[in-house]
């Protein structure tokens, strides 16, 4: 009996040491961490999306430059600004060229119009081997549609308390 319990402790102190790491261990975990982490440049980041953003806008500047000679209204010139440049995204985003794009240019290419076209084409994209229903209609939303559900909530509350400060007859 006296064995098997010596036996039990040898082998719950082997088990002890097997759990916990060595210094020597831990050193090179973290060496490791070192090589396998990348290290970025953040003013490098930062003139990426500076020019990345920069072209787009200079994109939608000309794209409203042109629908102004050609005698469209300013509203209306918007209009197509936008829309051109959301199609230009989902295309690209199909084409599989915007995700390279948005990855060298990081936030310069998702914050204007282009990073939320791409956000609801690329699941659809993604998920349209899995079907037009349970693939493309129930994934499409899945990056976007918490952006449009805050977005359309928050303005419904601006516009309430809007309408009650018009009756209280603050605005």
């Amino acid at each position: 009996m006296n064995e098997f319990m010596e036996r039990g402790k040898e082998e719950a102190g082997k088990e002890q040491t097997e759990e916990q790491p060595d210094e020597q261990e831990k050193r090179q975990y973290g060496e490791y961490v070192k090589q396998v982490t990348p290290t970025h440049s953040l003013g490098l980041q930062m003139l990426k999306a500076f020019l990345t953003g920069g072209v787009i806008c200079c994109i939608g500047q000309a794209i409203l430059n042109y629908a102004g000679s050609i005698g469209l209204e300013k509203d209306t010139a918007g209009a197509w600004c936008s829309v051109l440049l959301v199609l230009f995204s989902a295309v690209l985003t199909g084409l599989n060229i915007f995700p390279g794009i948005a990855k060298w240019g990081g936030a310069g290419a998702l914050v204007p119009i282009t990073g939320f076209a791409n956000s609801v084409a690329a699941p659809a994209i993604e998920y349209q081997k899995e079907g037009q229903v349970f693939g493309i209609g129930c994934k499409i939303f899945t990056i976007a549609g918490p952006v449009i559900l805050y977005g359309i909530f928050t303005s419904w509350l601006l516009g309430l308390g809007y309408w009650a400060l018009g009756l209280a007859g603050v605005v």
